[in-house]
Order: structure tokens, then sequence, then C-alpha cells
């Protein structure tokens, strides 16, 4: 599965290199643009899986590139903008756009936002079973098994757990670890990550030992042995 493609188009500089930054550390590859000129140049040059589309821009606004991605193309689109009159909705939704956000919004919302539209136009799937080696994770029923037996995981073991799967075979630094397991705007240190760690570990039994330490860097996942 590619990782998905995301055009971000904002004028504001700084809401911009923001929304990028957090998209990029999904591991999303983002474009950006700072203009409707310039953003409609980006969404015809590359394939586009989610465009981001403030309104008031200057250039084209937001209902012009709107109308024109629409001409040749159903891809999600997310509305940002300053305005939250009804009217202003409506018309968005008649132009093609599938959600819609007033500023100042939370990004981790439009991150959420984001990965919803992706999942129902069929560009994210999630992974429903995992089954490596003895290890078998259902995550329909947050059930863990190793070599058939149950194990009992807190919620943020079960969540570390998720995501070195989903990231298996890649290094991954501590504060990766810490911010998509714990959030952005956790206070906590490395050291939360390394204590749930060790009581993952302890809980997986032989599993465990695919569970690498890369010294001065943080851990890996390895699925190759076994």
């Amino acid at each position: 599965m590619h990782n998905p493609s995301v055009l971000v188009i904002e004028d504001e500089e700084k809401l911009r290199k923001l929304v990028a930054t957090y998209f990029k550390r999904e591991n999303y590859q983002v474009f950006e643009a700072a203009d409707g000129v310039e953003g409609v140049t980006l969404f015809e040059d590359h394939p586009m899986d989610l465009v981001i589309l403030d309104i008031m821009m200057p250039g084209y606004d937001g209902w012009t590139v709107c109308r024109r991605i629409r001409e040749e193309s159903q891809v999600p689109v997310i509305l940002l903008t300053a305005r939250s009159e009804e009217n202003d909705k409506l018309f968005g939704f008649e132009l093609g756009a599938d959600d819609y956000m007033t500023k100042p919004f939370s990004v981790k919302e439009l991150m959420a936002r984001s990965k919803a539209l992706l999942k129902r136009s069929g560009v994210v799937s999630e992974e429903k079973q995992y089954q490596i080696g003895e290890l078998w994770v259902d995550t329909d029923r947050h059930h863990v098994e190793v070599k058939g037996k149950v194990i009992d995981l807190t919620p943020k073991e079960y969540e570390l757990l998720l995501l070195f799967l989903k990231n298996s075979n890649q290094a991954m630094e501590r504060e990766t670890i810490l911010n998509k397991v714990w959030g952005y705007d956790y206070y906590g240190d490395d050291r939360t990550v390394d204590t749930h760690v060790k009581r993952l570990r302890h809980k997986l039994g032989d599993v465990s030992q695919r569970i690498r330490t890369l010294r001065g860097v943080g851990y890996i996942f390895e699925v190759t042995k076994e």
C-alpha cells in the first residue's frame, strides 16, 4: 500500500507548515501550495489522495480551486475557512467538498477527519488481524494471543504493540513512539516509552525477542525471523 499523498493549499504559512508537519509525521506524502494557482498546478501534476483547501486565498480562491478539482477528480476535499456562516458550508458542499473546518481548529481533529475520508474512499484500509509467528492480534476485538494463550494488555501496551505491528521492520525513534501513542501534547519523556516496552516484552514472552532496542535511537519490531 502506498503512502497517501496530501495537498495542503493554504496561504497562511504558519498554519500550512503545522498541518504539513502533522501529516508527514503520519508518513503521508505532503505537497504544499501558498495560493490557489500553485495548488491547481500541483494537483494537475501529481496524483493526490486528499486535498486540504483554504477558501480565502490570493489568485484562485478555494471555491474556484474546488470547482477545478471536481471537473476532473472525486478526490476527498476538506475546506478550511475563518468564516462559519451556514451558507458558506452549503455552498462548499454544493461544489463537491467532503468536509468543512472553521478556523481556529484542532489539527488532531483535522487528522481524524482526513483518515476517515481516506478510509471511506478506499485509500487507507486498516489491517484487521495480524499473525506473526506465535503472535496473533485481532484488532476488532482488541484481542492478543501468544501460543494460543490470551495476553492481557493495558490500553497503552496494546496501542504500543499495534504501532510496532503497523511499522514492522522500521526503526522507530522514542520521540515518534511517544507522539503516536501518547499524543503530541503529552509532557512525559522517553522513559515512559522504555517502561511500557519493558512491560510489553514481559507479557509477550518469546515474541518479545522481535522488539529490538536500537541504541541511541529507539526500537524496531522484526517480522523476518520465524
